[in-house]
């Protein structure tokens, strides 16, 4: 295919993807990730992915594009925000991640991303591809990383120097040659926050790499056995993921309120006080947490969450 229409092509998909409301798109070609090969496998052989089993199934094809979507030529990375306008009110309460206030970001995203591939069919031609929302062995942060999209930062997450990293990423990989982007370089310098505010050292002291087995968000979500004591009073009030690494970023100073309805609270849970969380019933859990991300932690586990924070 001439360059020329490749250029078409994924300036045709840029527009589309930003009509749906994707913040960033970028591409890269679908490739054998030997480097990340290297670098996962040392990971899991390090025990740093604690319980999460899953993360040591399928790594042939977290690493080959080719054997999710047989004879793939690229993968398009997209971002979509989901940075709040407010936050939780008392400031005692216990902390839910900015990314599971609204509505679980699988269900609002698959559809667009559904929506994109159907524009490719319909104005480029019939392509085969698949499309992936944190719902497959896909290395979506690798993939962004080589679309162009930002840096990994020295937390471990993308990072954009206009957009911070309050956003989703997403995937589709499709057996349609595109142009590539240019990689973006690490933009961290000396800047040390990120891992000097983590209370749970869960951060390598040079960054870079995360023992998930200590991160707060594992402790809170994967983790399904009691949270150990070691841990006690370096939650940071967490009782649902964790945005310390985040909150600490220089470059988050650039993040804007995301303009997806879905995102938005239930109207209770930001105003809901330390005392109401304390008391928390499962009618109330199942009212605010409807269709939310937090759904998947199942109350029994908030609860559980809740009762650890109590011994700070």
């Amino acid at each position: 295919m001439p360059e020329n229409q490749q250029v078409k092509y994924s300036q045709q998909i840029r527009t589309e993807a930003e009509r749906l409301g994707f913040a960033m798109v970028g591409f890269a070609e679908a490739t054998y990730m030997e480097t990340e090969a290297r670098r996962l496998e040392d990971w899991l052989n390090k025990g740093y992915h604690g319980e999460m089993a899953y993360m040591a199934n399928h790594f042939d094809k977290r690493v080959d594009p080719t054997l999710l979507v047989p004879g793939a030529k690229s993968v398009i990375s997209l971002v979509y925000n989901y940075f709040p306008e407010g936050n939780q009110k008392d400031p005692t309460a216990p902390k839910i991640a900015r990314y599971a206030y609204g509505k679980d970001y699988h269900f609002i995203l698959k559809p667009k991303l559904k929506a994109l591939l159907s524009f490719i069919r319909d104005h480029i031609g019939e392509v085969d591809g698949r499309c992936f929302v944190d719902s497959a062995p896909v290395l979506e942060r690798d993939w962004a990383l080589r679309a162009g999209i930002g840096w990994i930062g020295k937390n471990t997450i993308l990072i954009h120097p206009k957009k911070g990293s309050f956003f989703f990423l997403a995937e589709i990989i499709l057996d349609l040659a595109l142009p590539t982007s240019k990689p973006m370089r690490d933009y961290c310098g000396t800047c040390t926050r990120c891992i000097d505010a983590c209370q749970t050292v869960a951060m390598h002291p040079s960054g870079y790499i995360m023992d998930g087995s200590k991160c707060i968000s594992y402790l809170t979500i994967e983790l399904k056995e009691a949270i150990p004591d070691s841990f006690a009073g370096k939650m940071d009030n967490w009782m649902f993921g964790c945005d310390i690494c985040q909150e600490v970023c220089p470059w988050n100073r650039f993040s804007s309120p995301h303009a997806e309805e879905a995102f938005s609270p239930h109207p209770d849970l930001l105003s809901m006080k330390r005392e109401d969380w304390m008391e928390l019933t499962e009618e109330t859990f199942r009212k605010v947490f409807k269709k939310s991300a937090v759904k998947r932690t199942k109350y029994q586990g908030l609860t559980r969450n809740l009762k650890f924070l109590r011994r700070i």
